[in-house]
């Protein structure tokens, strides 16, 4: 009885995604072993989607395969994941887009489910997550993976307030307007961490899918660095943290610039009430020096945040231009 339910929910998933069009983005590099896979499977779930592989630089045969098993093929000279998700929603115009690894490690059946919530205008972006399941836990054996997907969640929360099942996952699905207004600043890796803070910050509609994760086929590598692109993970935090949030984190720094000055400056002036002198003057100058860097943290963040509101309201206007201008 459920296998009976599940497959009709599953068709009208699939009838529901048939009415849009589709756009299944691949970025690829050195995909030969599992690209033809990816692609048959992606054409079986999705007839009437348009499925491009966007090569970026292989030296194995990837391009030739995706090309044969009946995929578009465009070409990303410039290294990195993230100028290849730049590419890709410059270049193609869909109602939904699908972006999917191309290693075989996301199950093409799990589409329609991801792309639902988009056709009934629910979310603007859908997460397809590995880790609620538990199935990214039991398969992928690569050390440190799970523990760094952990730490950007947790971080996110605590910056954002919004709590993502998963932030690092390949298997997103996105509608024409993010699409067309995202501003891809990433080159590498950090791309999925860029996407999940824009959405949160810009409050996109989101909605997380839980999906069945597989490990890549023997003979098949993963491109990620754990620690290298983990560190960049970690510095796009960072760089969007100031860029989005600047009052907060300038505040952070000029409470800890200014608790530092009192910390050095106190005796200074307790001894100055005691003895009338300022023995200890660069102690005294060190205090001063700290808290005027803490009250210009402050004012760089009162500017900032004044500019980022700003952007916020052009973005916005962006917005409503590129609604109208779909015709949505």
């Amino acid at each position: 009885m459920e296998a009976t339910e599940k497959t009709t929910e599953l068709q009208t998933e699939s009838a529901a995604c048939s009415r849009a069009s589709v756009a299944v983005l691949v970025p690829c590099y050195n995909e030969a072993l599992t690209i033809g896979k990816v692609v048959d499977d992606f054409r079986r779930v999705l007839p009437d989607a348009a499925i491009y592989v966007y090569d970026n630089r292989s030296t194995d045969d990837t391009a030739a395969i995706a090309r044969d098993h009946g995929a578009q093929v465009r070409f990303e000279c410039r290294p990195g994941k993230g100028n290849v998700v730049r590419s890709m929603v410059r270049e193609i115009d869909a109602d939904c887009y699908l972006m999917v690894d191309g290693d075989d490690t996301y199950p093409a059946e799990a589409a329609p489910s991801l792309l639902a919530p988009l056709v009934s205008d629910q979310a603007d972006m859908v997460v397809g997550d590995r880790l609620s399941n538990g199935s990214y836990t039991s398969e992928n054996d690569r050390a440190f993976h799970g523990f760094g997907n952990n730490l950007v969640r947790v971080l996110i929360r605590l910056i954002y307030g919004f709590e993502f099942n998963d932030v690092m996952t390949g298997y997103r699905a996105f509608n024409k307007v993010f699409a067309k207004t995202m501003p891809v600043l990433s080159p590498g890796f950090e791309i999925e961490t860029e996407l999940s803070i824009h959405a949160v910050d810009k409050r996109w509609r989101i909605v997380e899918v839980p999906i069945d994760y597989r490990d890549r086929p023997e003979g098949s590598e993963s491109k990620l660095s754990t620690f290298s692109d983990g560190l960049k993970v970690l510095g796009t935090i960072a760089s969007l943290f100031k860029d989005y949030k600047p009052m907060a984190l300038f505040s952070w720094l000029a409470f800890i610039f200014v608790a530092f000055g009192l910390i050095v400056g106190v005796p200074v002036i307790g001894e100055y009430y005691a003895t009338g002198q300022v023995d200890r003057f660069p102690s005294a100058l060190l205090a001063v020096a700290l808290v005027f860097t803490g009250l210009l943290s402050l004012a760089s963040g009162l500017i900032l945040d004044t500019v980022v509101k700003g952007n916020r309201k052009d973005y916005e206007l962006q917005v409503i231009e590129a609604y109208e201008r779909y015709n949505l």
